[in-house]
C-alpha cells in the first residue's frame, strides 16, 4: 500500500499540461496506456506538443523497478534509431560548413573498402539506399548474442570484409544500421572529434538539451537514466541494457522536455535554417527516378491525409517513437523502457484523439473522389480465377504464400489460421479483405507465371514471384549436408539432416531447421533462405545466404 502511495504521490508530481488539451482528451490519452499506469511494470514517457507548446507530459510505469522510481517528463530513455536524425543532423550541418558534400564517396573517408565504396556518396547513407549490409544482422549470423560485446574497430574490419552490396547503390531502399554508423565514423573524421562531441556543441548545447547525449561509453553515468526491461514468457521482466558503445545508428539518450526543444527548432529557424531542414526532409530518389518515403533520419509519410515527418526507434529493452503532423504544428514523443512496447501504433492512437476534427474533415474535403478511387468489385469466372492458382515467394522477406480459389472466391494463403478472401476489381486486380485499402495485382511475365504485388492505399509495398514447390526425400536432402565457410563472416555454417529437415549449426551451435521450398532452394521463415549452387556434375558447391537486411551472403562447402 505504501508504494502506491508513493507513486501516486510521485506521478502527481510529474504531470504536465498547458491548456489546448480538455479532460475528455487527457482521460481518453491517458487511457491508451492504461496498462501500464501502475507501480511494478516498466512503461513510457509521453509528451504531446501543439502550437510549441508541451501541452500534456507525463510518464506511466516505473523508470525503475529495482528502486520503484517512477517514468516522468524528465526520466532520460535510450531512444535506439529515433537517433538517426541527430547523426543525419550532424552530416548536414557539416555540408552546410563546406566540410563535406553530400555527393563524396565512401572510399574518400574509408579507401580500405572495396571498389564497390567509390559508388556510395553520403546521399547514399543517409536515404539507405546504399546497399551496404546491416552489422546487427551480420553480427547475428555470425553467432553472436544480443549481449556479446564488440567494438567499432571490429565493426569496420566486418563491414570491410563484405566482398558484395545487398544490390548496387541506388538501386533499392533497404534500411542499415551500418550506413548510419559509417556517417556517425564519417562526421567523426571530418569534424576532428567524435560525433558525440560534435553533437553536443553544435545541436544539444545551442538548443539548451541539457539531458540529452550520443552515448559512447557504456561505464558513463547518466543521471535519473530509465532501465530497459524485457517481459519474461513465465511473468515478471528481465534487465535489458547493452555494453555496446555504438553511436550513429543509435545512441541518443534523451527526455520528453528536451525532445520539445529539438521540435520547436523544426518550426523556430534561429539555430537551423530552412535549408538545413529542406535538406534534413529531402527524401531519396532511386536510380529508376523512383523517390521513396525515408528522407534524412526522417520518414516522410501521410496518415489519414496528414502529412507526417517521423521515426521509431528499438533497441534492447527501449522502444521509441516522435511523431510530428508539420503543418498541424502537432507532435508526439513516446519513449518506452520496455521491449514488447509499441510506440509507433500508441502514437497514431494519441493523434487520433487530438486531430480527430481534421481527420474528418479531410475525410469530408475528399469524399467527392474517393468512390471513383475504389472500384467497384466485378465478377470473374473461377477459369479466370483458377489461373492466378499457385505458390508465390517474396525475397525480400523470404516467405511464401499460396494462392486459390474456394468456394469460386480467390483465397490469400498465409497459413491453416490465417487467410483473406480477394474481390475482383479489375481483370488481374483484387481487394484484400481486411482493416485498411489492401489491393493485390497480378502481373504476368513473358515466362507466362505471374508477379503478385501489393498496394497498400495506392503505394506498392511489396512483390512475390510465382514459382514451382519443390519436394525432397531424405535421400535427397543429404546431399546438401556439409561444412560451408564465408570468408566475409569468417565463420563455419554445418548443415545436417534431422528429422527430414536441413538444420543449421552455426560453429556447432543448433539453430535452425530450414525445409525446401523450390529447387535447391531451402528456407526457414525467423532465419533466411539459402540458394544452393551446383557444379557441371551436379554437386552441391555453395550457398547464398538471404536473411532480412542482409543479401547475397557467399558460403562455399569445404
Amino acid at each position: 500500500m505504501r508504494t502506491l502511495h508513493v507513486f501516486t504521490l510521485l506521478l502527481c508530481c510529474s504531470v504536465y499540461t498547458f491548456g489546448q488539451i480538455s479532460t475528455k482528451e487527457k482521460a481518453a490519452v491517458d487511457q491508451i496506456f492504461a496498462q501500464w499506469n501502475k507501480p511494478g511494470v516498466p512503461g513510457c514517457g509521453l509528451g504531446i506538443i501543439k502550437n510549441g507548446k508541451l501541452v500534456y507530459a507525463r510518464g506511466y510505469g516505473m523508470a525503475n523497478l529495482e528502486y520503484a522510481l517512477p517514468n516522468t517528463p524528465t526520466s532520460v530513455f535510450r531512444i535506439g534509431s529515433t537517433s538517426k536524425q541527430f547523426t543525419a543532423a550532424c552530416i548536414v550541418l557539416l555540408a552546410k560548413q563546406g566540410k563535406l558534400k553530400l555527393t563524396n564517396t565512401l572510399n574518400q573517408f574509408f579507401p580500405a573498402f572495396p571498389a564497390y565504396a567509390k559508388k556510395i556518396t553520403v546521399q547514399h547513407l543517409l536515404n539507405h539506399t546504399s546497399g551496404i549490409r546491416d552489422y546487427l544482422l551480420l553480427a547475428s549470423l555470425k553467432g553472436l548474442e544480443s549481449d556479446s560485446y564488440y567494438t567499432d574497430e571490429d565493426l569496420m574490419q566486418w563491414l570491410v570484409n563484405q566482398k558484395e552490396l545487398n544490390f548496387a547503390p541506388g538501386d533499392d531502399y533497404l534500411y542499415s544500421n551500418s550506413g548510419y554508423w559509417l556517417l556517425g565514423q564519417i562526421v567523426g573524421k571530418v569534424a576532428g572529434m567524435n560525433m558525440a562531441d560534435f553533437a553536443k556543441k553544435e545541436i544539444f548545447e545551442p538548443l539548451g538539451m541539457a539531458n540529452t547525449h550520443f552515448h559512447n561509453d557504456h561505464n558513463q553515468i547518466v543521471k535519473k537514466r530509465a532501465s530497459g526491461y524485457m517481459p519474461r514468457r513465465k511473468g515478471g521482466y528481465r534487465i535489458s541494457m547493452t555494453t555496446l558503445n555504438m553511436i550513429g545508428d543509435g545512441g541518443i539518450f534523451t527526455t520528453i522536455e528536451d525532445i520539445k526543444k529539438w521540435d520547436d527548432a523544426f518550426y523556430k529557424h534561429s539555430t537551423f535554417d530552412q535549408e538545413f531542414w529542406r535538406l534534413m526532409t529531402k527524401q531519396g530518389v532511386l536510380n529508376n527516378g523512383r523517390e521513396i518515403d525515408y528522407a534524412s533520419g526522417l520518414m516522410i509519410d501521410k496518415y489519414k491525409g496528414l502529412k507526417t515527418v517521423s521515426h521509431g526507434g528499438a533497441f534492447v529493452g527501449f522502444r521509441a517513437e516522435l511523431l510530428r503532423f508539420p503543418k498541424q504544428r502537432f507532435s508526439v514523443a513516446i519513449f518506452t523502457n520496455r521491449g514488447d512496447a509499441n510506440p509507433t501504433g500508441m502514437a497514431y492512437q494519441v493523434a487520433d484523439v487530438l486531430l480527430k476534427d481534421q481527420f474528418e474533415q479531410q475525410k469530408t474535403s475528399s469524399q467527392g473522389n474517393s468512390a471513383s478511387a475504389t472500384p467497384k468489385p466485378i465478377k470473374l469466372s473461377k477459369k479466370s480465377l483458377e489461373k492466378f492458382d499457385g505458390h508465390y515467394w517474396n525475397d525480400a522477406r523470404s516467405y511464401s504464400r499460396k494462392i486459390y480459389v474456394k468456394n469460386d472466391t480467390l483465397r490469400y494463403f498465409r497459413s491453416a489460421a490465417s487467410e483473406s478472401s480477394l474481390v475482383p476489381i479489375g481483370n488481374n486486380q483484387f481487394k484484400m479483405l481486411v482493416r485498411g485499402n489492401v489491393v493485390v495485382k497480378f502481373n504476368q511475365q513473358k515466362s507466362g507465371k505471374y508477379d503478385m504485388v501489393f498496394v497498400v492505399n495506392g503505394r506498392e509495398i511489396a512483390s512475390s514471384y510465382q514459382y514451382t514447390p519443390k519436394t525432397y526425400s531424405a535421400k535427397e536432402i543429404k546431399k546438401f549436408a556439409g561444412n560451408y565457410y564465408s570468408d566475409e563472416l569468417d565463420i563455419y555454417y554445418q548443415l545436417k539432416l534431422r528429422n527430414d529437415a536441413l538444420q543449421l549449426f552455426i560453429d556447432g551451435k543448433e539453430q535452425f531447421a530450414t525445409k525446401p521450398v523450390m529447387e535447391n532452394f531451402f528456407s526457414n521463415p525467423r532465419f533466411g533462405s539459402l540458394q544452393f549452387q551446383l557444379d557441371n556434375n551436379g554437386k552441391v558447391k555453395s550457398f547464398r545466404l538471404a536473411s532480412g537486411r542482409v543479401k547475397n551472403l557467399k558460403f562455399v562447402r569445404k
